[in-house]
Parts: structure tokens; C-alpha cells; sequence
């Protein structure tokens, strides 16, 4: 990979005063954890509505599912961390973590990343073989097909990269109910189809940082008009799925429908806007309410099956 981009980036970066638990956080990625345990514990908190088992009489299911998604999918980013040490330095959002500014060695992240995992998919494997193999799909997915692989090489590393982000529903469905049901693939496909449209406004954003690091991403490689293009056929992809959830109800139907429609008539305000990166920007927070106002609401409805 080139390097002729990387001169006025490659500085040591200033190393600010950060706690040992700051740092292990920043590692793990919480954000992304924390985001894909919502999607973990719906489709757990769906199979066991549409199966008719208790919640409370299960919670020892419960933890150690949620403990164990957890676990792999802060192991999973641990380890993304470890593969982009050459790369993190470059770009201005990932130079603060801790494999970049020294706080933690490289033999101890990996050290910790395997842990994460090992311990994580015990976890997975007590709840059920059928959560612990859907937990190996998603490590596989994520540490080996993209950021191993795809993400360096292809402008398609994005959508390689959305079928680990779509597991963790996959992974709560199954700990319950081992065979997959339609309504827990309805969550896979939401999740799948949600991500290349929210990542490709943060690419926008960094598209420079990106271009810089030599990462392929779509607005380096095909600019912002193809971006644009492809976020809005993304989103109208998007428009079906929800039906697929009738059996939540109208009123589900009603506001995933406006939830849909709100974002598409966004991503159509692309085509007119003066400023890409400003709508990028509203692109890419319309996204994170989306997801989140989603899920809590497929939670909320299934009370009522």
C-alpha cells in the first residue's frame, strides 16, 4: 500500500492524560458494543415473545447471551484494532486510541482480544450451540472478511463489512429459539441494509483521512455523486422490510414506515444540496436515532403480540 500520502500525518500523536479503563474502553469500541446489544437483546427479547417463554424464568438465558455478544463483539473490535495499527496513526479519528499513542502494547491487545472472544463464545455455547456458532459467523465476518481482507482491497468492504453488524439480532434469536424464524432474518435484513447507507455518510465525512490511510472506501474511490446514488438506493431497500414485522402491528408499521420515509426524503435532499459534507453529516445522525428509535419500538411492540 502507498505511503506517499501519509507525510504530514505520521507524527507521533500527542498522548493526552487518559485513565487504564478510558483506554480499554476506546479499545473495545463501547459505542459499537453497546449499539449492537440493542439489536442482540431484540431479537432474544422477539423469540421469546413469539414463543410464549418467560423473560424473568430465563434471565440466567438473558445474561449469558447478553454477556457473551458482548464479549465477542468488544474482542471483535479489540482485534480490528490490532489489524489497523499501521493504519490508525494516519487518520485523525483513530489516532487517540490506545494501539497508536502506546498506552497499550500490541502483544497486550491481542492478548486481551483473544480473551474477549474466548471467554465470549463459552458464554454463547452455554446459552446455546446455535448462539455460539451465529457468534463465530459474526467474528469470522467481521475480524477476518473485512477487516482482514476486504477492507484495504475492495469499495465493496462496507457491505462485507454489514453482515457482522446484522448477526448480533441473529445471536439473541438463537440463544432462545435455535432455529432462525423469518422475524429474526426481518431484523438481520434491517440491520444489513441500514449500515452501507450510515457508513457511507461517515466515509463522506472522512473521506480524506480514508483517502490518505490508502482504505478504498465508496466517495474515495467513486466520489460523492456515486456515494449519494447509492445511500438513496440503499434506503428505498429499506422500505419493505418492515412489513415482514407485520405481525408487530399497524401502529409498528405506521411509524417504521415514517421512519423510512423521513430518511429516503433526506437522502433525496442530496441530490439538491450546496454542501455534501453538511449533509453527510445529517445524514449520518439521521441514521444513529433510526436505528436506535427502531429497535426500541420492535421491543415495545412485541409486548403486545
Amino acid at each position: 500500500m502507498s505511503n506517499s500520502t501519509t507525510l504530514a500525518t505520521t507524527s507521533e500523536p500527542t498522548v493526552e492524560s487518559t485513565t487504564w479503563m478510558q483506554d480499554f474502553l476506546a479499545l473495545i469500541k463501547i459505542g459499537i458494543v453497546n449499539s449492537n446489544l440493542i439489536t442482540a437483546f431484540t431479537g432474544m427479547w422477539l423469540a421469546f415473545q413469539l414463543t410464549g417463554r418467560s423473560f424473568i424464568q430465563e434471565f440466567d438465558l438473558v445474561l449469558l447471551t447478553i454477556g457473551g455478544s458482548a464479549l465477542i463483539i468488544a474482542g471483535s473490535a479489540a482485534m480490528n484494532n490490532w489489524i489497523d495499527q499501521d493504519i490508525d496513526p494516519i487518520m485523525k479519528r483513530t489516532r487517540k486510541r490506545p494501539t497508536v499513542t502506546g498506552r497499550f502494547s500490541s502483544s497486550l491487545v491481542l492478548t486481551i482480544a483473544l480473551t474477549l472472544l474466548v471467554v465470549g463464545e463459552i458464554l454463547l455455547f452455554m446459552a446455546s450451540t446455535s448462539a455460539g456458532v451465529w457468534g463465530l459467523a459474526g467474528i469470522i465476518s467481521y475480524v477476518v472478511l473485512y477487516s482482514m481482507w476486504s477492507k484495504r482491497k475492495h469499495v465493496s468492504n462496507t457491505v462485507v463489512g454489514s453482515i457482522s453488524g446484522a448477526i448480533p439480532p441473529l445471536i439473541g434469536w438463537a440463544a432462545i429459539e435455535p432455529v432462525i424464524g423469518w422475524e429474526a432474518w426481518a431484523l438481520f435484513l434491517i440491520m444489513f441494509i441500514w449500515q452501507p447507507p450510515h457508513f457511507y455518510a461517515l466515509a463522506m465525512k472522512r473521506t480524506e483521512e480514508y483517502r490518505a490511510a490508502d482504505i478504498p472506501m465508496l466517495p474515495v474511490v467513486k466520489g460523492f455523486k456515486r456515494t449519494k446514488r447509492s445511500i438513496l438506493i440503499w434506503v428505498l431497500a429499506l422500505l419493505p422490510v418492515p412489513f415482514l414485522l407485520s405481525s408487530l402491528g399497524t401502529g409498528f408499521l405506521i411509524l417504521a414506515t415514517a421512519l423510512n420515509l423521513g430518511w429516503l426524503w433526506l437522502a433525496l435532499k442530496g441530490y439538491r444540496t450546496q454542501d455534501d459534507l453538511k449533509w453527510a453529516t445529517k445524514m449520518f445522525v439521521y441514521s444513529l436515532n433510526y436505528m436506535t428509535i427502531l429497535f426500541v419500538s420492535i421491543v415495545i411492540f412485541a409486548i403486545f403480540i
